[in-house]
């Protein structure tokens, strides 16, 4: 009984894998779509029906070609943060609160917080170990983003998990029965897809990749399979975030159609974004994080860990 209990949770993990890659896969066909009609232009229409066809033609193109690498980087960190970046990017997902043959976490926040502060070591040694001045600054610069907008992110969390008083993701969806957390804590939600929009290195937070003074940031010496992964996982992380969302701030998780439609809905908003905004001054960077963001999700823990006090 027990290793089919195995054999089934394997068996999840590797669908659950497969639909996470062929969902960034098309992500990426929706994102170039979407940049083109906001730049009044048509996006891939070459590859298969209406472009359908295009992210796999790049996938055998990036990962057929010939891996070049620089001559003084330190190729065996340079080699391995991207592969450890792509996994650590798909470990997060067993956090996807199924109903069957997956691992109940108890402790899924938690768990979602040491994942996304791991991230953080394969853009640095990723940088580093490219050994050009380049890809060090953008590394570093995507660091020191990266670590300040998690302090927002766990702060506006913790309002919620004050709230429930669980770190199991199942949860959300019960407290949300009657109304969104989205409502409930109006301020803090959209300061929460701010702070992910950062945490995922996005337009306005794109300062790993600023044209003018730095050219693609920390990724600068990779090409091919290496570039390919570092980007399978941006965009796998943009989709958690989008997920992590609806689960906490959209009524939680149920087995339904409405659920991927909110999904998708804030996978668009991240591309929209990118379309819309223009980057951010870099001075102004920690300001949004430190000056803003922090006070407001401190304050709103006082009065909901108060409301809780009050209520219990």
């Amino acid at each position: 009984m027990m290793l089919k209990d195995m054999m089934m949770m394997i068996l999840g993990m590797l669908i659950l894998i497969l639909g996470v890659l062929i969902g960034v896969a098309f992500l990426t066909l929706l994102e170039r779509k979407v940049l083109g009609y906001i730049q009044i232009r048509k996006g891939p229409n070459k590859v298969g029906y209406m472009g359908i066809l295009q992210p796999f033609s790049d996938a055998i193109k990036l990962f057929t070609k010939e891996q070049v690498f620089p001559m003084y980087s330190n190729y065996i960190s340079y080699y391995f943060s991207p592969i450890i970046s792509f996994i650590l990017s798909l470990m997060v997902w067993m956090l996807i609160p199924y109903y069957f043959n997956m691992i109940s976490f108890n402790l899924g926040v938690l768990f979602f917080l040491c994942c996304t502060s791991m991230g953080v070591y394969t853009v640095m040694v990723a940088g580093w170990s490219s050994n050009s001045n380049y890809s060090l600054l953008g590394g570093l610069r995507a660091v020191a983003q990266t670590i300040s907008y998690e302090v927002s992110l766990a702060l506006i969390m913790l309002s919620s998990i004050m709230l429930i008083m669980d770190f199991n993701m199942m949860k959300f969806f019960i407290y949300q029965d009657l109304i969104w957390f989205f409502f409930l804590m109006l301020p803090l939600s959209m300061s929460w897809i701010s702070s992910s929009l950062a945490e995922t290195n996005r337009t306005p937070f794109d300062f790993a990749e600023g044209e003018s003074e730095l050219v693609s940031g920390f990724n600068i010496e990779y090409s091919s399979g290496g570039f390919a992964l570092i980007f399978l996982a941006e965009y796998s992380s943009i989709l958690f975030m989008s997920m992590l969302f609806v689960l906490l701030y959209l009524g939680g998780y149920n087995m339904s159609l409405f659920f991927y439609l909110k999904l998708i809905f804030i996978s668009f908003l991240f591309i929209w974004v990118r379309g819309t905004l223009p980057r951010y001054r870099y001075d102004k960077l920690m300001y949004l994080s430190w000056k803003s963001y922090l006070p407001i999700s401190l304050n709103y823990l006082l009065f909901f860990v108060g409301l809780k006090m009050f209520l219990s």
